[in-house]
């Protein structure tokens, strides 16, 4: 898009002295390109005189933009969700010791590709670059590069995937289709739920669509530049379905990010839905109580006006789709547990959902045929993960009162005192009598025909502090337990090994509010 129409964007970053690269505490920019081998100009955001100029100035051509791009999208993602989580999030990697950083290679190689890579010590978001195709379009020319690090969606969707693996980390082993169509999914959504964040975009696109979101290209479409000059002749993916009257349906054995699609198409919805709801009113009023707007376009409240609700909605819906994360089985992830998680994280904080965001999120989903196959109905109180089947006391030792943080519950307690919380914590779930509440089994159970486990891990107790909208805040403590089956070989398959678990969500006194299991 052209300036005018909102090209060009300045993010308000959270302060961290950076050192020239940039490298700051969470992403470590690297200046090489990974094939050529040519150092660039690392960009130093901590010049005066870039600092007065709100940083370098947007340029295809100048890698220390390229740079800043990477860094500034990338911060901007994390504080969203920083935001939703209410804590500080970590990565999928790290020795413990020290502090972990992402590093971002804005021009990792010759390739018509971005990727996250990640080790046991290190993570990597890899972004490619490739010449133009032979045919020109409006912003690239034979001979010309593309370079995916200044495609803001695909910056957004390979950082999310990192941040979901810090979130998740067995989201990243394929035990079904569902567990890598909604990685992509995932990704998608926050890139798109992120173009309302924009003002001028979120403007622009409701002048042209005259207010329907679903006509909105400017903000539904994914990925627009690497689309077309790829040869796809439009953008990589989009929200809105060519066909919205048909939506498609879910059908397991979809290629992963066709099958991403369909649950993104899915909240899309829901978040119309809600959208529409909420600003009919204004166009009532706008048209003399019609609701009919008449030819032309909408008077420059009523953009405002509309532009307004949706960006604050749109945060809403991300915020939501962010927080039921910490709602989600540990492993075997199904888009069913994610409509749950939703439907439940949802429900927590805002108990009376007086816009039934929760009805149209239950609506769009089954409009798609997304349900858990184990719900004997789509209601909203069906749907809502249980408390524990048994009367279970607090968890001693886990209630904010015996909690050390290192001076903010936002910020992750050290190795001893996360190694004491998994011990009470471990201790808990495996006492006599309480292994199944958890998902877990002991060796030499009946129901292992012969097969054995390893011991439970706790993988992760992380805290996390929410703000309703009439300001009541939330606090929880959300633990994951996980356990390895080891299937013997038999005549009908080799020996493999899978997981079993649960996610455990605690209130501010200990007490066992959900378990959540696989």
């Amino acid at each position: 898009v052209s300036r005018l129409e909102g090209s060009i964007a300045t993010l308000n970053v959270p302060f961290e002295p950076l050192a020239p690269g940039p490298v700051g505490k969470l992403f470590e920019v690297d200046p090489k390109d990974g094939q050529l081998g040519i150092h660039y100009r690392e960009a130093d955001l901590e010049d005066r005189k870039v600092l007065m100029a709100n940083g370098y100035d947007p340029s295809p051509s100048d890698p220390r933009f390229h740079h800043q791009m990477v860094y500034a999208v990338c911060s901007n993602v994390y504080s969203t969700f920083k935001t939703a989580l209410g804590r500080n999030l970590g990565w999928g990697f790290g020795d413990g010791n020290t502090p972990a950083r992402l590093v971002l290679r804005p021009h990792h190689g010759q390739e018509q590709n971005a990727y996250y890579e990640n080790g046991i010590t290190t993570g990597e978001l890899r972004f490619g670059y490739f010449p133009a195709s032979e045919k020109p379009t409006k912003r690239t020319m034979p001979g010309g590069y593309v370079f995916t690090c200044l495609s803001h969606d695909i910056v957004v969707h390979e950082v999310t995937h990192a941040l979901l693996d810090g979130l998740r980390a067995h989201f990243i082993v394929p035990t079904n289709g569902d567990v890598v169509a909604f990685h992509e999914a995932f990704a998608d959504l926050v890139a798109i739920f992120q173009h309302f964040s924009y003002t001028e975009v979120v403007l622009t696109a409701i002048r042209r669509s005259k207010g329907a979101l679903q006509q909105a290209d400017l903000l539904t479409d994914l990925a627009g530049e690497f689309g077309h000059t790829t040869g796809q002749n439009g953008p990589l993916r989009s929200a809105v379905e060519k066909d919205a009257g048909t939506p498609t349906r879910y059908q397991p054995g979809l290629e992963a990010h066709q099958l991403g699609t369909v649950l993104v198409s899915a909240v899309f919805d829901a978040f119309v839905q809600v959208y529409q709801r909420r600003t009919e009113r204004f166009v009532r009023l706008a048209t003399g109580g019609s609701g009919v707007l008449p030819p032309g376009e909408l008077s420059h409240d009523l953009q405002t006006i509309l532009a307004e609700r949706a960006s604050k909605l749109a945060s809403q819906f991300l915020g939501i789709c962010i927080r039921a994360i910490d709602y989600c089985p540990p492993v075997g992830m199904t888009f069913g547990d994610y409509l749950r998680a939703l439907i439940t994280a949802d429900y927590d904080l805002v108990p009376d959902d007086p816009w039934d965001y929760r009805g149209a999120l239950i609506d769009a989903f089954w409009r798609r045929d997304i349900y858990p196959r184990s719900a004997n109905h789509l209601s909203q109180d069906a749907l809502l993960w249980h408390r524990p089947r048994l009367e279970l006391p607090p968890v001693p030792g886990l209630d904010f009162a015996a909690l050390r943080f290192s001076g903010d519950p936002a910020n992750a307690a050290g190795l001893d005192e996360l190694h004491r919380q998994a011990c009470m914590l471990g201790h808990y779930v495996t006492r006599p009598g309480r292994t199944e509440e958890f998902g877990l089994v002991v060796n030499g159970d009946a129901r292992l025909d012969g097969d054995t486990v390893s011991l439970p891990c706790v993988e992760s107790i992380r805290s996390a502090r929410r703000a309703g909208p009439n300001g009541q805040i939330v606090f929880d403590l959300v633990a994951e337990i996980t356990q390895e089956r080891h299937v013997r070989a038999s005549a009908e398959g080799p020996a493999f090994t899978y997981y079993g678990g649960s996610t455990v969500i605690l209130g501010p006194t200990g007490d066992i509010r959900y378990v959540v299991l696989k």
